[in-house]
């Protein structure tokens, strides 16, 4: 099997001139900073782009799917798991946070499933207006089932980890930093590994290419894109863990500004590029964190959409994403 190399040494490029040039902006503290909104951001905007490669489907409740993920791991370590303190074990913290963590990602992946199956399948064939109308229908459910369920003032998450600090070339960053980036560098390559090494992964990339097509050749569609929506939700699920263990509140209203940041990326990635979305998620957390530093902070959400803008006017598929003709 022959590979590639520049569909390899293009997105490592434009990745490594962003990593420098922020590093270079912003020093190591804000650098840290950056780099952990960014693995949230990131982790969104990888759903955004699978659900949208599939079913061409720009799925406006996944940032609510993604609040929806932060509450049932606060559930989860509150009333589950009984904790409400920092965990100062190393194996019992791994543990519980590898527990929080699979919990979290398996039921969001259940729930976005549940949502595909109802309230997007039936429209499949409809219209792109109506699947898109329910998207937003679907992300005010979200919002007000929580908000039933738990209030509309902002809850508390229990920081189980703890905040210990180190030094790193004159900064100084914590471990729960490091967790987060981590676990977002490791996410991402498990999704690239299954997309591109698995028989589900051919299936899913068939099926975005041309899904008449791939269905003749034996393509589950209706598994494809169940399964599209498991991951892309357990992404979300994932992100909504680290967003309560690192701002330590949440509220039902959460996903709408995240989920539009998580939006942005995945365009200045280039939608339907999950390489792109990962790199746009750091990009445009580079982007608020730096108006920030200017001290420009009630306009870094104004930075960030302005990023949306002239994406979409001087390139509309994205730095990774590529002009693709009609289909026939």
């Amino acid at each position: 099997m022959t590979v590639d190399f520049r569909r390899v040494i293009r997105p490592v490029a434009i990745g490594t001139i962003a990593l420098l040039t922020e590093y270079a902006l912003l020093g190591t503290q804000q650098f840290a900073n950056a780099l952990t909104l960014g693995a949230i951001y990131a982790l969104i905007a990888l759903g955004y782009t699978m659900v949208y490669g599939i079913v061409e489907l720009i799925n406006f409740a996944h940032g609510d799917i993604f609040m929806v993920g932060s509450f049932l791991a606060m559930w989860i370590m509150t009333t589950v798991l009984g904790l409400s303190g920092p965990v100062t074990n190393l194996l019992n913290l791994v543990g519980l946070l590898s527990i929080v963590m699979f919990a979290t990602m398996v039921g969001m992946g259940f729930i976005g499933m549940f949502i595909e199956r109802f309230a997007y399948r039936p429209l499949r064939h409809a219209p792109r207006l109506a699947p898109l109308i329910t998207a937003i229908g679907v992300s005010f459910i979200l919002q007000n089932i929580i908000s039933s369920l738990f209030g509309p003032s902002p809850v508390n998450v229990p920081q189980i980890v703890p905040l210990d600090k180190f030094a790193f070339m004159g900064g100084k960053i914590g471990y729960l930093n490091v967790f987060m980036v981590v676990l977002a560098v490791v996410l991402m390559i498990a999704l690239q590994l299954f997309v591109g090494r698995t028989r589900l992964g051919r299936a899913m990339r068939s099926t975005a290419q041309d899904r008449e097509a791939a269905e003749l050749m034996g393509v589950d569609i209706n598994q494809t894109i169940a399964i599209t929506f498991f991951i892309a939700a357990a992404l979300a699920g994932a992100g909504g863990v680290i967003q309560g263990l690192y701002f330590g509140s949440i509220k039902f209203d959460l996903g709408f500004f995240v989920g539009l940041k998580a939006f942005t990326a995945a365009v200045l990635g280039g939608i339907g590029n999950t390489t792109g979305a990962a790199i746009g998620g750091f990009i445009i957390a580079f982007v608020e964190v730096y108006a920030t530093v200017l001290g420009y902070t009630q306009w870094s959400e104004v930075a960030v959409f302005t990023v949306l803008i002239l994406v979409l006017v001087f390139r509309p598929s994205g730095l990774l994403g590529q002009q693709l003709g009609e289909r026939a």
